[in-house]
Protein backbone atom coordinates (compact mmCIF):
# COMPACT_ATOMS: atom_id res chain seq x y z
CA UNK A 1 0.00 0.00 0.00
CA UNK A 2 1.24 3.52 -1.00
CA UNK A 3 1.97 5.41 2.25
CA UNK A 4 1.68 9.00 3.48
CA UNK A 5 3.38 10.45 6.18
CA UNK A 6 2.68 14.00 6.60
CA UNK A 7 4.12 16.71 9.49
CA UNK A 8 2.81 20.02 9.73
CA UNK A 9 3.06 22.89 12.02
CA UNK A 10 3.59 26.59 12.28
CA UNK A 11 7.10 28.30 11.20
CA UNK A 12 9.09 27.54 14.32
CA UNK A 13 7.55 24.49 15.72
CA UNK A 14 10.50 21.88 14.53
CA UNK A 15 8.70 20.16 12.05
CA UNK A 16 11.73 20.38 9.52
CA UNK A 17 14.34 19.56 12.03
CA UNK A 18 11.70 16.07 12.80
CA UNK A 19 11.46 15.46 9.07
CA UNK A 20 15.11 15.36 8.30
CA UNK A 21 16.18 13.32 11.14
CA UNK A 22 13.08 10.63 10.64
CA UNK A 23 14.53 10.62 6.75
CA UNK A 24 18.43 9.98 7.57
CA UNK A 25 16.80 7.00 9.82
CA UNK A 26 14.57 5.32 7.62
CA UNK A 27 15.81 4.23 4.24
CA UNK A 28 12.08 3.84 3.69
CA UNK A 29 11.27 6.84 3.63
CA UNK A 30 11.44 9.81 0.54
CA UNK A 31 10.53 13.38 0.99
CA UNK A 32 8.35 15.06 -0.97
CA UNK A 33 9.55 18.18 -2.55
CA UNK A 34 7.46 21.04 -2.58
CA UNK A 35 6.54 23.65 -5.15
CA UNK A 36 7.02 27.33 -4.14
CA UNK A 37 7.45 30.97 -5.53
CA UNK A 38 8.93 32.37 -2.53
CA UNK A 39 12.69 33.44 -2.73
CA UNK A 40 15.46 30.81 -2.55
CA UNK A 41 17.40 31.07 0.85
CA UNK A 42 20.99 31.05 0.60
CA UNK A 43 21.81 27.59 1.89
CA UNK A 44 18.44 25.91 -0.25
CA UNK A 45 18.87 24.17 -3.73
CA UNK A 46 16.24 23.74 -6.09
CA UNK A 47 15.02 20.33 -6.40
CA UNK A 48 16.28 19.19 -2.75
CA UNK A 49 14.50 21.65 -0.67
CA UNK A 50 12.03 23.29 -3.07
CA UNK A 51 10.82 23.60 -6.04
CA UNK A 52 11.33 27.00 -7.01
CA UNK A 53 9.30 28.10 -9.46
CA UNK A 54 7.78 31.95 -10.74
CA UNK A 55 4.71 32.61 -10.08
CA UNK A 56 3.24 32.63 -13.97
CA UNK A 57 4.77 28.69 -14.13
CA UNK A 58 3.23 28.17 -10.96
CA UNK A 59 -0.18 29.59 -11.74
CA UNK A 60 0.10 27.64 -15.11
CA UNK A 61 0.63 24.36 -12.67
CA UNK A 62 -2.81 25.43 -11.40
CA UNK A 63 -4.81 25.91 -14.03
CA UNK A 64 -2.98 22.39 -15.50
CA UNK A 65 -4.65 20.43 -12.44
CA UNK A 66 -0.74 19.98 -11.97
CA UNK A 67 -0.75 20.26 -7.86
CA UNK A 68 -2.55 17.35 -5.51
CA UNK A 69 -2.97 20.76 -3.40
CA UNK A 70 -1.69 24.36 -3.37
CA UNK A 71 -2.19 27.06 -1.67
CA UNK A 72 -1.21 30.95 -1.91
CA UNK A 73 0.04 30.89 1.74
CA UNK A 74 1.31 34.81 1.69
CA UNK A 75 0.68 37.29 -1.09
CA UNK A 76 2.04 36.32 -3.83
CA UNK A 77 4.07 33.91 -2.57
CA UNK A 78 2.72 30.10 -3.48
CA UNK A 79 3.39 26.61 -1.99
CA UNK A 80 2.01 23.65 -3.39
CA UNK A 81 2.90 19.54 -3.83
CA UNK A 82 3.28 18.45 -7.08
CA UNK A 83 1.19 15.45 -7.95
CA UNK A 84 3.97 13.38 -10.53
CA UNK A 85 6.18 14.08 -7.35
CA UNK A 86 4.04 11.83 -4.87
CA UNK A 87 3.97 9.46 -8.48
CA UNK A 88 7.47 9.25 -8.63
CA UNK A 89 8.04 8.37 -5.08
CA UNK A 90 5.48 5.88 -4.85
CA UNK A 91 7.11 3.72 -8.17
CA UNK A 92 10.18 3.48 -6.09
CA UNK A 93 8.76 2.06 -3.25
CA UNK A 94 8.43 4.67 -0.39
CA UNK A 95 6.58 6.51 1.91
CA UNK A 96 6.00 9.71 0.62
CA UNK A 97 7.03 12.23 3.87
CA UNK A 98 5.33 15.93 3.59
CA UNK A 99 6.97 18.91 5.87
CA UNK A 100 3.81 21.10 4.70
CA UNK A 101 1.85 23.64 5.79
CA UNK A 102 -2.10 23.23 8.09
CA UNK A 103 -4.15 23.67 4.87
CA UNK A 104 -1.77 21.51 2.39
CA UNK A 105 -1.76 18.52 5.04
CA UNK A 106 -5.47 18.55 5.45
CA UNK A 107 -6.46 18.73 1.69
CA UNK A 108 -3.64 15.96 1.25
CA UNK A 109 -5.44 13.53 4.18
CA UNK A 110 -9.27 14.31 2.72
CA UNK A 111 -8.06 12.95 -0.66
CA UNK A 112 -5.95 9.95 0.36
CA UNK A 113 -7.80 9.70 4.14
CA UNK A 114 -6.83 5.45 4.89
CA UNK A 115 -3.10 5.77 3.26
CA UNK A 116 -2.33 8.76 5.30
CA UNK A 117 -1.27 9.54 9.00
CA UNK A 118 -1.37 13.27 9.91
CA UNK A 119 0.74 14.83 12.60
CA UNK A 120 0.67 18.24 14.26
CA UNK A 121 4.32 19.05 15.25
CA UNK A 122 3.29 21.89 18.15
CA UNK A 123 5.35 24.04 20.26
CA UNK A 124 5.48 23.67 23.94
CA UNK A 125 3.56 27.51 24.00
CA UNK A 126 3.08 30.46 21.60
CA UNK A 127 5.84 32.68 22.93
CA UNK A 128 8.37 29.38 22.51
CA UNK A 129 7.72 29.59 18.98
CA UNK A 130 7.64 33.63 18.40
CA UNK A 131 11.53 33.13 20.12
CA UNK A 132 12.24 30.09 17.77
CA UNK A 133 10.92 32.53 14.94
CA UNK A 134 12.89 35.70 15.92
CA UNK A 135 16.44 33.14 16.76
CA UNK A 136 16.15 32.17 13.44
CA UNK A 137 17.30 35.79 11.48
CA UNK A 138 15.67 34.58 8.66
CA UNK A 139 12.62 37.05 8.28
CA UNK A 140 12.09 40.43 7.53
CA UNK A 141 9.66 42.50 9.49
CA UNK A 142 6.74 42.05 7.59
CA UNK A 143 7.03 38.41 6.61
CA UNK A 144 7.80 37.77 10.64
CA UNK A 145 4.60 39.66 11.51
CA UNK A 146 2.77 37.35 8.87
CA UNK A 147 4.15 34.32 10.18
CA UNK A 148 3.15 35.45 13.53
CA UNK A 149 -0.39 36.11 12.47
CA UNK A 150 -0.45 32.66 10.10
CA UNK A 151 1.03 30.55 13.22
CA UNK A 152 -1.95 31.66 15.38
CA UNK A 153 -4.91 30.93 12.95
CA UNK A 154 -2.79 27.19 12.45
CA UNK A 155 -2.21 26.38 15.93
CA UNK A 156 -6.81 26.48 16.27
CA UNK A 157 -6.45 23.43 13.80
CA UNK A 158 -4.17 20.88 15.82
CA UNK A 159 -6.64 18.68 17.40
CA UNK A 160 -7.47 18.06 13.84
CA UNK A 161 -4.80 16.02 13.08
CA UNK A 162 -4.12 12.48 13.79
CA UNK A 163 -1.58 13.16 16.22
CA UNK A 164 -0.17 15.87 18.07
CA UNK A 165 3.59 15.86 18.67
CA UNK A 166 4.29 18.38 21.33
CA UNK A 167 8.11 19.39 20.49
CA UNK A 168 9.66 21.03 23.47
CA UNK A 169 12.90 18.89 24.59
CA UNK A 170 13.89 18.15 20.65
CA UNK A 171 15.64 14.51 22.07
CA UNK A 172 12.28 13.28 22.91
CA UNK A 173 11.01 14.87 20.14
CA UNK A 174 12.91 12.83 17.83
CA UNK A 175 12.45 9.18 19.63
CA UNK A 176 8.58 10.15 19.87
CA UNK A 177 8.61 10.84 16.15
CA UNK A 178 10.80 7.70 15.33
CA UNK A 179 8.17 5.45 17.41
CA UNK A 180 5.31 6.81 15.61
CA UNK A 181 7.30 6.14 12.28
CA UNK A 182 8.33 2.61 13.32
CA UNK A 183 4.11 1.68 14.01
CA UNK A 184 2.91 3.00 10.43
CA UNK A 185 5.05 1.93 8.27
CA UNK A 186 4.50 -1.91 9.87
CA UNK A 187 1.09 -1.43 9.84
CA UNK A 188 -0.95 -3.09 6.78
Amino acid sequence: MNKLLIFTAPSGAGKTTIVRHLLQKYEQLAFSVSATTRPKREQEEHGKDYYFLDQKDFENRIAENAFLEWEEVYNGCYYGTLREEVQRLWSLGKCVVFDIDVAGASNIKQIYPEETRAVFVAPPSFEQLVQRLQDRRTETEESFVQRIQKAKEELLFKDSFDLVLVNDVLEESLQEAEQLVEKFLLKK
